[in-house]
Formats: C-alpha cells, structure tokens, sequence
C-alpha cells in the first residue's frame, strides 16, 4: 500500500452520460455525483481516490496499468466492455490489485448477455442493483482489505 492510500475509481463507455441516460435504468446521479461520493467515502476511510472514464478500451487499460504504481485497489464498472472485454481483465490480472466490479443496475435481472463478466473472476466482491449506493459500498470493502476500513 502507498503512504497515502489511493483508489482508482475506473468508469467505462457511456458512463459521462449518466443523469441524463436510460435514467429509469440509471438513475439521476451524475458522474460527478459518484465520483464525489467516491472522494468523500475514501477520506473518511483515509484514502485518497482518484477517477477515470473513457468511451475507448485502450484508455481504460492505460488507466488500469497506470494504477500499478499509482493506487492500492481499483474500483471498476466497465459498463459494457464488462461483457466483452478480455484486454480489461487482462490489465487488472496483471496489475494484481484488488479489484471490486460495480454496476449501477442489476445485471442479473436485464438481458441474458449482461450476465457474463470478464471482470468477475478478478474482483473480490461484485456490487449490482444498488445505484450509486454501490460505489461506496465498494471503496468501504477495499479499505476493509486494505486493512483502512471502519
């Protein structure tokens, strides 16, 4: 772990649309709205949380490779790339940090090909169905495994 504590929150494609997109299916909580939340559940816990998003695959791997000497755990909702993406399970296998998958909607319950995740395997927990709620559900369960947590 880094003196500092650091998460990276890693939001996938379409995600910077989030308030405005599908918001029966999303919700009204903006990007901003996570990441703030985000921030302020890391400093409560003593972590500092850094974020990133991109609609590009190879961005997102940056991101995740980048964390390698940048964070001590990521947080991850690949949005769709989590269905298809083996190049993101890839870069979070080989940066070997704990990893928690969110998702703002309950996958299980949508269509048979949201079901599947590359990303699953990797990730300690799995947070789907509880709106941006998961997200800080995610950073409380990282601190706890990075030994932060309440």
């Amino acid at each position: 772990m880094t003196e500092t504590g650091r998460l990276l929150i890693v939001h996938g494609p379409n995600l910077n649309l989030l308030g405005t997109r599908e918001p029966e299916i999303y919700g009204t909580a903006t990007i901003e709205d996570i990441n703030e939340l985000c921030r302020e559940t890391g400093r409560q816990l003593g972590f500092e949380v850094e974020t990133a998003q991109s609609n590009h695959e190879g961005e997102l791997v940056d991101a995740i490779q980048d964390a390698r000497s940048t964070a001590d755990g990521i947080v991850i909702n690949p949005a769709a790339y989590t269905h298809t993406s083996v190049a993101i399970a890839d870069a979070l296998a080989a940066v070997g940090l704990p990893v928690v998958e969110v998702h703002l909607s309950n996958v299980h319950a949508r269509e048979e090909f949201r079901r599947h995740s590359y990303v699953s395997p990797l990730a300690s927990a799995v947070i789907a169905g509880a709106g941006i709620t998961g997200y800080r559900f995610a950073v409380e369960h990282l601190a706890e495994l990075l030994g932060n947590g309440s």
